[in-house]
């Protein structure tokens, strides 16, 4: 159990019968009455966004997590496919709330995952990855305004839309929670 009132982001809390982590907290003092933190949760296990305000002296359980490092193998019906690079045992993630991350994630390269009650229900992406560029239309002479973007392939299927300088065969770095370009980078 924690106290309300030491919360803080990132700690992952068991509302509901589920496993949520906190990804803003509010300490809220008001001028009559008990204080008060507001939490913004999201469901590790959906992705569900949850909003909380739980007075400060309320005790709130923990989520008992652990994060384990893993090479993704490959993706199918049945989930997302990992394998421990220490014990090499393989994990399934069940797809269910992750879809939006699969435009993300490249095969052989390893990823942070979120255990609760000795099953897999989470992916960490890094914040910002490299990828490569494998389809980009070609720019018409005069259609070079300021600020024109255009919409390239990425080497995972993601589509992005970037700068019209950008090549087939550029590298370019990604925010993975956005989806939005960051810069081109040399390779």
């Amino acid at each position: 159990m924690i106290r309300a009132g030491a919360i803080s982001k990132g700690t992952c809390l068991l509302l509901k019968g589920d496993p949520y982590q906190v990804t803003e907290r509010e300490f809220v003092n008001p001028g009559k009455g008990q204080a008060f933190v507001r939490l913004k949760l999201k469901s590790l296990r959906t992705g569900q966004v949850l909003r909380e305000s739980i007075k400060t002296s309320e005790d709130v359980e923990e989520a008992e997590i652990e994060e384990r490092s893993a090479q993704y193998l490959y993706g199918d019906a049945d989930g997302f496919h990992f394998m421990d690079m220490e014990t090499y045992e393989q994990f399934v993630v069940p797809r269910e709330g992750l879809e939006h991350k699969t435009a993300y994630m490249k095969e052989a390269e390893t990823y942070t995952l979120i255990i609760w009650e000795e099953k897999p229900i989470d992916i960490e992406l890094p914040y910002k990855a490299v990828y490569k560029v494998i389809e980009a239309p070609e720019v018409v002479r005069g259609d070079t305004a300021t600020g024109v973007t255009k919409q390239v392939t990425l080497e995972t299927g993601a589509q992005v839309k970037v700068p019209v300088f950008i090549k087939e065969g550029d590298s370019v770095l990604v925010n993975t929670e956005t989806g939005e370009y960051v810069e081109r980078v040399s390779s």
